[in-house]
Parts: structure tokens; C-alpha cells; sequence
């Protein structure tokens, strides 16, 4: 399985454009989470877009509120695509599960892209998280409703997912400091999305 999830980058890459053409430039059910997640940040914050793909539509709604965005993407050719929709951005190619900024963040968020990395991929990130976390930080990300691995299909080819069990996604996000403000299996609202919005303690 984790030869799947390590496929993933090169899956995007090879289809860039047809996902950038899928995903479409406007918010629909993810606009309440949105709302949410920048009713917690400060005026101006910043943000950290952990698989941002082609900046449509989550960075593009922070940037239009804004917050000052960092994406990071292991596609060089959706990172390219940001860089030419969004200049006053910063976009990075790169690994999340390698990721090391030097730098912290308001906010942190890994919208439907977390959940492609393997079971134990996923149990690294969360210190990952922590680190490019500034005090009182947000993070919010999707995830599976249980633990087990699905495949999918995009362009034809298999789509790795995986999630770990509520209970430790629950555990991992207390044991690195952050509090769970909110969160929703399978929200009906936001075409059945599972959805984790937490929050650093001091």
C-alpha cells in the first residue's frame, strides 16, 4: 500500500490539467468550513496550504479575505499554475511528509490531500503540523471515517486513500498540543467530507 500512496505525486503530475480543470475557481460546500477556519485566524494572518494543488479554490478564498499564503505542492506542474494565477502568493514544490519551512503559521490546512499518504505517513505528520504551527494556531484538514485504506480512480488510474480511526486521529492531534474545535463525519453539507478543525494550545 505504501508504494500507492507513494505513487500519488506522480499521478497529479501526469494529470495536472485535468484536475485543474475538474476542480473548478469557486467555493461551494467547502465554504462553511472556510468560514470557520478563518474566523479563527487573525487579520491578515498566514497560512500554510499543505497540498495546495492549483490554488483554486481554498488559497484563492484565503488570498480574497487577506491572508498571506504559502502552497506547497509536489507537482511542479500544478505549483507553476499557481505561481501564474497568484503571484502575490508563495508557492513551493514539495513533499509533505518531508516538510521543514524553518517557518510558522496561523493557519494550517490540508484539504482532501492528507488523506492520499499511508497510515504511518499520516501519524508523521502531525508533528510536521506542530512544527509549522505558531502559538494558537489552526489546522484543519479531511480525512477517512474509520481505519483502512480505499482505492479510487482519476484519469483512469488508482487513487490511494487512507485514514486512521477517529479515536487516533483524536489521540495524535492531543498528544502534539492541539485541541479539536470542531469536528463532523461525513458532513451532509459538505458532500459527506470528513472534517477536523483544531487548534493549538498554549
Amino acid at each position: 500500500m505504501s508504494a500507492d500512496a507513494d505513487a500519488i505525486i506522480g499521478l497529479y503530475e501526469r494529470h495536472a490539467h485535468a484536475w485543474d480543470r475538474n476542480r473548478g475557481g469557486e467555493l461551494i460546500l467547502e465554504r462553511h468550513w472556510m468560514d470557520r477556519f478563518a474566523a479563527q485566524l487573525p487579520a491578515g494572518g498566514s497560512v500554510l496550504d499543505i497540498g495546495c494543488g492549483t490554488g483554486q479554490p481554498i488559497a484563492r478564498h484565503l488570498l480574497e479575505h487577506g491572508f498571506a499564503v504559502t502552497g506547497i505542492d509536489g507537482s511542479p506542474t500544478l505549483i507553476a499554475r499557481c505561481r501564474e494565477r497568484f503571484a502575490q502568493a508563495q508557492w513551493l514544490v514539495a513533499d509533505m511528509r518531508t516538510l521543514s519551512l524553518q517557518r510558522r503559521f496561523n493557519g494550517l490546512i490540508a484539504w482532501d490531500s492528507f488523506f492520499h499518504l499511508s497510515h504511518d505517513a499520516q501519524r508523521n505528520m502531525f508533528a510536521i503540523f506542530r512544527e509549522h504551527a505558531a502559538d494558537d494556531a489552526v489546522l484543519m484538514f479531511t480525512s477517512g471515517t474509520e481505519h483502512g485504506t480505499a482505492i479510487g480512480s482519476f484519469e483512469g488510474e488508482p487513487l490511494f486513500h487512507a485514514s486512521l480511526s477517529t479515536a487516533e486521529y483524536g489521540s495524535l492531534l492531543e498528544a502534539h498540543g492541539f485541541a479539536v474545535l470542531h469536528h463532523e463525519s461525513e458532513d451532509p453539507e459538505c458532500g459527506g467530507h470528513t472534517i477536523w478543525l483544531a487548534q493549538l494550545r498554549q
